[in-house]
């Protein structure tokens, strides 16, 4: 029974993430990783089955000896509801930009492929999609953008070539 439930979890983690295509998304610049380490909080994304009824996101990156640790996080059934919480290793997968990384999730079962397509440091926000461009994360340092900043986020990820149509905006995390 484990064992049919194990294969059931993988079936639908592959469905969750999918293969990257050979079409695929490039980041629009080097990042520093540095950067990139501390808490984001998700500020709209292209909804997806593992984070479905997700509020309040956020992911938390630190480094590791080999890559980096990343816990994501989110609330179901409203801000204050349930903490659901998963645990994902990272590594850089193209040094020269910094920006292509490989994530393994639920023990190195499975990966996906995941590029910053968009990072404005000064700003306080990056943008994170799939390598084959089908989900994307609009992220930021701060549980909630000004809306002038988010104009300009959401104005560069239409620019990129993304339906901004399909994005979702859940309630944010509280600091």
């Amino acid at each position: 029974m484990i064992h049919r439930l194990t294969l059931a979890a993988v079936a639908a983690c592959l469905m969750l993430f999918p293969a990257a295509a050979n079409a695929g998304v490039e980041p629009t610049g080097r990042i520093e990783i540095a950067q990139m380490m501390g808490r984001w909080y998700e500020v709209a994304r292209v909804p997806n089955a593992l984070q479905n009824g997700c509020l309040a996101g956020a992911s938390d990156w630190t480094p590791q000896a080999a890559g980096f640790a990343v816990v994501q996080s989110c609330r179901k059934a409203g801000s204050d509801g349930a903490l659901k919480t998963w645990k994902a290793k990272a590594t850089v997968s193209d040094p020269r930009t910094n920006a292509k990384l490989k994530m393994s999730f639920f023990g190195g079962v499975v990966s996906q492929d995941y590029v910053v397509v968009a990072h404005k440091p000064d700003q306080g926000w990056l943008v994170l999609a799939t390598a084959n461009g089908k989900y994307l994360w609009l992220m930021s340092q701060k549980p909630v953008l000004s809306a002038a900043i988010k104009a300009q986020a959401l104005a560069r990820i239409r620019q990129l070539g993304f339906d901004v149509g399909r994005l979702e905006f859940p309630s944010p995390a509280r600091s």
